[in-house]
């Protein structure tokens, strides 16, 4: 399991009590606050209890589920597999058991491979595929997840399912009249959610977060010359297997090449002695939108890699978040955080530091199209109205131990290298 993780919630279970399992089979699948991981086992032998439901949250240490050795299975469970291949109409296992135990192990391996095979839902509380989320947006609009057919991989339920079969489930007569509605007596309806692990860390760590005296400086960056340099790169130069550059592997790389200058916004507080690390490394953390909620993995050593270096990471962490499978190094080591909020929309934000770990974080706002005034500042020339491409940058820092001052000149450094992307490009390592 994971480290640092001390609680887990259960997904589905690939097996039911009586199943015979193999060691290295899949057991189950779990999600924590930090990944998803699907639980194999250690043994050879016949499952004999699972101890949780799916999404029960499960302890970790404590036991999954109870399996007997195949050396150890007692005659009571020997005579319940007899008596299984019997019903079956099978021979007397008492007479031909290694013929029955090739039955008996065939009959698991078609279920194995109806398991794996997607379908529609069915009743079995264990062949529906979703992510916590999902379950609580059925928790929330009281749908049977058995009745939703998933059209994602292996027959997940997705998001977009439940809400087309509630949408379809609805009908003109289900819903009340305005006018036979008393409003008056019409009673509050409140349906308690779950929070899913992911959920949970985000609760304890903006709780946590309350403690820190948050500094917001922010200031509007001019991305003209980044916005040409990155097209140009984009559509007449790029290899084919090379990703798209967005801004941020930019963003990114400027903000590495600041810390070299301000490295107290890289650095740790220690409380025992009180202290600050300053830190070598530039683990850069990115806030991701990803199925399971809010997740920060981080990129690892900035500061050695190239903008397209970057770009590879910052697609190769998408990627595994999205599909549930980041590692715990890459959630863990973060020295500070981008978050790009700008992708989904909003001009201004203010960040809040988030890991115990970090004392600053920049949040990036969408980007713009502003008139601006240029020419005529020397008193020579005539003012002109041109066309020009700004993105809002949002600090937050821990007041603690970052002055305003500090703060502001380390944002003057990553602004005058967004603006002019050719100081950024000779001072790569």
């Amino acid at each position: 399991m994971i480290a640092g993780i001390k609680e887990v919630q259960i997904i589905q279970w690939f097996v039911e009590p009586g199943a015979r399992v193999r060691e290295f089979d899949k057991i189950c699948e779990v999600v924590s606050d930090k990944a998803t991981v699907e639980i194999t086992s250690r043994y050879d032998g016949v499952v004999k209890k699972l101890h949780h439901e799916p999404e029960d949250m499960a302890q970790v240490g404590k036991p999954l589920c109870d399996i007997d050795d195949l050396g150890e299975i007692p005659p009571e469970d020997e005579a319940v597999l007899e008596s299984t291949s019997e019903q079956a109409g099978g021979p007397s296992t008492s007479q031909q058991p290694q013929k029955a135990a090739e039955e008996h192990q065939s009959k698991l391996e078609q279920n194995r491979q109806t398991r794996d095979t997607p379908k529609a839902p069915t009743g079995s509380k264990h062949s529906s595929l979703a992510t916590p989320a999902v379950r609580g947006l059925l928790k929330e609009l009281e749908i049977d997840i058995s009745e939703v057919v998933g059209t994602g991989k292996d027959g997940r339920v997705l998001k977009e399912d439940v809400l087309n079969h509630a949408s379809s489930r609805s009908t003109p007569s289900s819903s009340p009249s305005p006018s036979s509605t008393d409003s008056s007596t019409t009673v509050q309806d409140e349906t308690p959610i779950t929070l899913t692990p992911v959920q949970s860390h985000m609760f304890k760590a903006m709780t946590r977060s309350l403690s820190i005296p948050h500094f917001l400086y922010a200031d509007e960056i001019d991305i003209t010359a980044l916005s040409r340099l990155r097209s140009h790169i984009n559509y007449s130069s790029a290899p084919q297997n090379q990703p798209k550059l967005s801004y941020l592997p930019f963003i990114i790389k400027s903000l590495s090449l600041s810390l070299h200058h301000y490295p107290i916004l890289n650095a740790r507080i220690s409380t025992a002695p009180l202290r600050v690390n300053l830190r070598s490394s530039h683990n850069i953390g990115i806030a991701m939108d990803t199925p399971q909620g809010l997740l920060v993995p981080n990129i690892k050593h900035v500061e050695t890699l190239s903008v397209l270096d970057i770009a590879h990471e910052i697609s190769r962490l998408r990627s595994l978040a999205l599909g549930g499978k980041l590692a715990s190094s890459d959630l863990t080591g973060g020295t500070i955080t981008v978050s790009n909020i700008g992708s989904i929309g909003g001009t201004y934000v203010s960040p809040i530091i988030a890991s115990d770990n970090e004392v600053a974080i920049l949040g990036v706002g969408k980007k713009r199209v502003v008139p601006t005034f240029s020419g005529g500042d020397d008193g020579q020339g005539e003012e002109r109205v041109v066309r020009k491409e700004v993105m809002c940058f949002s600090w937050s820092a821990d007041h603690r131990v970052v002055d305003g001052a500090t703060m502001a000149k380390c944002a003057e450094v990553v602004r005058r290298l967004v603006e002019r992307p050719e100081g950024m490009i000779v001072r790569l390592r």
